[in-house]
């Protein structure tokens, strides 16, 4: 057996510490630049709230499957939409103020009447979500229950 050098053991040594250092801070890195499947649903409509509570101009979030959507109170009616930016799926917000859809991640926003790309990095519009106030009178977001919101 041929003896090892000082060398030859230091770069074997240098080696193993950069493919650990790549596993333990390379590899968490990736997976949160490509988010998991966005896609997980529930099978049932969601309660949101009584119309009385969700004025014209405001909004709320609520959990939607794996994740939350937002629905929106606009002068044309109910919209509701993920509430999950396509940009990093970061959780955007309703700004009152702006009368937009807003990602606090990178400054993206979006249009509350089609969810659609107004500024920033985001690359495809928000995913729109049925929204419906049920014959129970109460708003659900899913699939429809009763008569659609306008």
């Amino acid at each position: 057996m041929a003896e090892t050098s000082r060398r030859d053991f230091m770069k074997a040594a240098g080696w193993a510490a950069a493919g650990t250092s790549f596993v333990v801070v390379g590899l968490p890195i990736i997976a949160y630049l490509y988010p998991k499947d966005l896609a997980e649903t529930p099978g049932e409509p969601v309660s949101v709230c009584r119309p009385a509570e969700l004025p014209v101009g405001s909004s709320k979030t609520v959990q939607y499957g794996r994740y939350p959507a937002l629905i929106i109170h606009t002068s044309d009616g109910l919209r509701a939409y993920s509430a999950v930016c396509t940009h990093f799926a970061c959780i955007v917000g309703w700004n009152a103020d702006d009368g937009k859809i807003e990602c606090p991640c990178h400054d993206g926003f979006f249009d509350p009447l089609d969810g659609r790309v107004l500024d920033g990095p985001p690359p495809e519009p928000l995913t729109a979500l049925p929204v419906a106030v049920a014959d129970d009178g109460l708003i659900y977001v899913g699939e429809s229950t009763g008569e659609e919101a306008s």
